[in-house]
């Protein structure tokens, strides 16, 4: 590693410059390898519109634990997914599978990834289409500075020194860690850390960006920031695949949601999957907290036929059902009203039946 390593105090760029002149043959870390260990980037065509395409996918660890059975599902290209489902149901195991870390006979011939078939003998060859940032962020920072974890896929993809000196500072950027070259990854607070880990992987420049529970453990205000970088990178139009039990982040991000649990439970736009009470039940999942308000205030007589899915349709709501009604709303209540709201607050309570 010393090939690739820098003294806290040295300048980021003669970091990545000193980084860069490293052998091609130098030992990358345990740890990171597995999905950033890459070779110059293939040519990649235009003349396929699907981003991802799984078929048939099984998988069963060593120990018996059936993970996967019968994955089937197609990802157009800039499509932004929400993947979700229970503890357990195999979001992780498929996410490892996307770039052939994970595979086994069940597996082999099963994805595609912008149109090749996903080989286990070629891991190397796929940073730079598809880039998996893992849940905990510390698995991916293992650099003395940032600045050299950010170079340090591109510099294994046989980057030259401008263009990863260009790349860390582009990707730094759209996470709004500019000026951190020169910090101390785990010296980072836990929502600078999850940015800076998906900044390893924009540097390689993927066309695919798979996330696994990306929001997950972070403080409302570091939340809403890493949200707002997702949003941009769905709007310039990023292939997004999103592992997540944040239902509340889904409307925002995802205009489709895949239900996973070790098969495909369900599959459709975000309104078509969170109106499907029933399989949501099943499945131990909610809807967002604001379709659930919008049920309870449709038992004192709020006129709403379509529940709002965010807090922006939510305000549209509002903004249309009392301009409609000369400038107010009229809620009531009546005999019912009561039955209503607990019908309405139990809907999708399952932990509460569970332990009546």
């Amino acid at each position: 590693m010393s090939a690739i390593t820098a003294s806290p105090s040295t300048p980021m760029m003669e970091s990545v410059s000193r980084a860069i002149t490293a052998s091609p043959s130098t030992p990358m870390t345990e740890s990171f390898s597995r999905a950033i260990t890459a070779s110059p980037s293939t040519p990649m065509t235009e003349s396929f519109s699907w981003a991802l395409r799984v078929h048939d996918l099984n998988y069963t660890y060593p120990d018996g634990t059936v993970a996967l059975e019968h994955v089937s599902f197609e990802i157009k290209k800039g499509e932004s997914v929400a993947l979700v489902g229970p503890n357990g149901a195999g979001k992780s195991t498929l996410l490892l599978h996307l770039n052939g870390v994970l595979h086994s006979s069940g597996s082999r011939g099963a994805i595609e990834v912008l149109g090749e078939t996903v080989d286990p003998k070629k891991v190397h060859e796929m940073p730079d289409k598809i880039g998996i940032v893992f849940q905990n962020p510390d698995d991916m920072l293992f650099m003395p500075m940032l600045a050299d974890d950010v170079a340090f896929g591109p510099i294994n993809l046989g980057i030259k020194r401008d263009e990863v000196e260009r790349r860390v500072r582009d990707s730094l950027e759209m996470v709004g860690l500019s000026g951190y070259e020169e910090r101390v990854p785990h010296h980072l607070s836990g929502g600078e850390k999850k940015r800076a880990a998906l900044a390893t992987v924009l540097s390689m420049e993927p066309l695919i960006l798979a996330l696994d529970e990306p929001t997950t453990n972070l403080d409302p205000k570091s939340r809403s920031e890493l949200i707002d970088i997702l949003k941009r990178l769905k709007d310039e139009g990023r292939t997004l695949l999103i592992v997540t039990h944040d239902v509340n982040a889904i409307p925002e991000l995802a205009d489709r949601v895949i239900v996973l649990n070790r098969t495909v439970v369900a599959d459709g736009t975000t309104r078509e999957v969170f109106s499907d009470t029933e399989m949501l039940l099943a499945a131990g999942l909610e809807v967002p907290v604001i379709m659930q308000f919008f049920l309870v205030l449709q038992a004192f007589g709020y006129p709403c036929d379509v529940l709002p899915l965010s807090i922006e349709g939510a305000v549209r709501n509002l903004t249309r059902t009392i301009a409609n009604g000369d400038g107010h709303v009229h809620l009531h209540i009546h005999k019912h009203t009561h039955s209503e709201v607990d019908s309405a607050l139990g809907k999708y309570q399952h932990h509460r039946e569970a332990g009546r």
